[in-house]
C-alpha cells in the first residue's frame, strides 16, 4: 500500500476532451466501432505498461483485436463471409486508430501494421487467389502480415531499395530468387506472411519493384527482433536477411507494377498516423489534466495555478487543432479528394503538435513525469516513433513543399 507520503494519482481516467465538438456528430454506426476499440483497451493499463517496460509484444491482444474486427483499417472486407469483420469508414478506422494509441502506442502501431499496411497491400493489389486464401486470416489476425519496404541503408530513401528478385525462366513458368536486407519490420520475426518489395531482375518487369508474399517459414528467409527500443518497445520489429529465398512465380503481387504502388499504401497509411497522434496527443492532456485536479503543492491543487491553466488551455488549443485536422481530410478521403499532400500535412501538423504536448504533460508531471505507471514517459516516447515512420516530417515537408510552388527539392 502507498504511503500518505507517496500518494497515488489516477491519470488514465478517459475525459475525451472535444472542445469545438469536433466528433460531436460522429453517427451511430461510426460511434459504435469507437466504443468498440474503448472496450477492447479498457483496463490494458497496467499489463501494457509492464509489457512496454519488458519489451514484450502481447500477441494475445492483436489476435483479441482481429476477432473484433478492429484490424481492417477502411480496407473492403465486405464478401469475405467472416463472422465480426465489416468494412469501416475512413472515420470509423480513424476513431479506432485514435482510441487505441490513446491507450498505448504499441498496440495502436500493431493495428496499423496487420491492417494498414499489410491486409492494405493484399487488397490493393493481390490475386483473387491469394485473397481468397489470406485476406479473412489477416483481417482476424489468424495470420500475422509484415509490410518489408524499408532496408537498414534505405529509409526515406526506399525508392532506392536494393532488395532484388532474380526472374529464373520466363514470366509465367519460372521462380523468383529474393536476396537482400530490410529493417524495422513490424511481423517480420512473429510468424506469418511479409510483404516483400523488391527490384525485379530479368522478365517483362525487370527493373521494376514489384511485391512478393514471403512465408516466413521459407527457406533462406531469417528474422531478428530489434533489441533496445527506446520507443514502442511493446510490439518487435525486425532485422530481416533473404538469402536466395525461392519463391513461386505466382508468389508476386500481380497489382504491383512499380514503387507507386509501395507508395499508395504509405499514402492510405499517413492518415493513420495522424488520428494515431490524436489518440496520444489526448492521453498527455489527459494525463496533466487529471494529475493537476489531484496533486496539491503549497496547500491547494496544481489546477489553481495561473501558470498551470494557462498551459493546460495551450495543450488543449493544439489538441483541438490536430482533431479538426483529422477530422477534415477523413470528410475530403470519404468523398474520395484526399491528395497525397494533405495526407503528409495531416501527418506533419498532428505529430509535430504531439511531440510538443508530451514535452508540456511531462514537465507538468515533475519527477511523477518519468514513472511509466503514469503513461506520460510512454506516450512520450512512443510519438517519436509515429513522428518518424510512414515518412519523417522531412519527407512530408518536401511533399507538401513541391505541391505549394511545383518544384521538387528531393535530391
Amino acid at each position: 500500500m502507498p504511503s500518505p507520503l507517496d500518494p497515488e494519482y489516477d491519470v488514465t481516467t478517459p475525459l475525451d476532451l472535444d472542445y469545438y465538438a469536433a466528433f460531436a456528430d460522429v453517427g451511430a454506426a461510426d460511434r459504435e466501432w469507437w466504443t468498440r476499440a474503448r472496450d477492447f483497451v479498457d483496463g490494458l493499463d497496467d499489463r501494457m505498461t509492464g509489457h512496454w517496460e519488458r519489451s514484450e509484444y502481447p500477441l494475445d491482444l492483436l489476435h483479441e483485436a482481429g476477432s473484433r474486427g478492429l484490424l481492417t483499417d477502411g480496407v473492403d472486407v465486405d464478401g469475405l463471409g467472416e463472422e465480426g469483420l465489416s468494412t469501416l469508414s475512413p472515420l470509423a478506422a480513424g476513431l479506432v486508430t485514435m482510441e487505441v494509441s490513446r491507450a498505448d502506442g504499441s498496440l495502436g502501431t500493431a493495428l496499423a501494421v496487420q491492417g494498414g499496411l499489410a491486409l492494405r497491400t493484399l487488397a490493393l493489389f493481390g490475386s483473387t487467389e491469394q485473397k481468397r486464401e489470406h485476406l479473412a486470416d489477416l483481417a482476424a489476425a489468424r495470420t500475422l502480415g509484415a509490410f518489408a519496404l524499408t532496408e537498414p541503408e534505405h529509409g526515406s530513401d526506399s525508392v532506392s531499395l536494393e532488395t532484388t528478385a532474380q526472374l529464373i525462366g520466363d514470366d509465367d513458368n519460372g521462380y523468383y530468387v529474393l536476396n537482400g536486407t530490410k529493417k524495422w519490420i513490424g511481423n517480420g520475426a512473429s510468424g506469418g506472411l511479409t510483404f516483400t518489395w523488391a527490384r525485379v531482375e530479368g522478365g517483362d518487369h525487370h527493373g521494376a519493384v514489384r511485391c512478393f508474399l514471403v512465408d516466413q517459414d521459407t527457406r533462406g528467409y531469417s528474422a531478428e527482433v530489434i533489441e533496445g527500443k527506446s520507443s514502442l518497445r511493446a510490439i518487435h520489429q525486425a532485422l530481416i536477411h533473404y538469402r536466395d529465398v525461392e519463391l513461386p512465380h505466382d508468389a508476386v503481387l500481380p497489382g504491383t507494377t512499380g514503387f507507386k504502388d509501395a507508395s499508395a499504401v504509405l499514402f492510405a497509411t499517413r492518415l493513420g498516423v495522424a488520428w494515431s497522434a490524436v489518440g496520444h496527443a489526448s492521453a498527455l492532456v489527459e494525463a496533466a489534466l487529471n494529475y493537476a485536479k489531484q496533486r496539491e503543492q503549497f496547500s491547494r491543487p496544481l489546477a489553481g495555478f495561473q501558470l498551470v491553466q494557462e498551459r493546460l488551455s495551450w495543450m488543449v488549443s493544439e489538441l483541438t487543432s490536430m482533431q479538426l485536422h483529422v477530422r477534415r481530410v477523413t470528410e475530403l478521403d470519404a468523398a474520395g479528394r484526399l491528395s497525397g499532400a494533405q495526407a503528409s500535412m495531416a501527418k506533419y501538423h498532428n505529430t509535430r503538435k504531439a511531440r510538443a504536448i508530451a514535452q508540456v504533460a511531462r514537465d507538468m508531471l515533475g519527477g511523477n513525469g518519468i514513472l511509466l505507471k503514469n503513461k506520460v514517459a510512454r506516450h512520450m516516447a512512443d510519438v517519436e516513433a509515429i513522428h518518424t515512420y510512414e515518412g519523417t516530417e522531412s519527407v512530408q515537408s518536401l511533399i507538401i513543399g513541391r505541391d505549394l510552388t511545383g518544384l521538387s527539392a528531393f535530391a
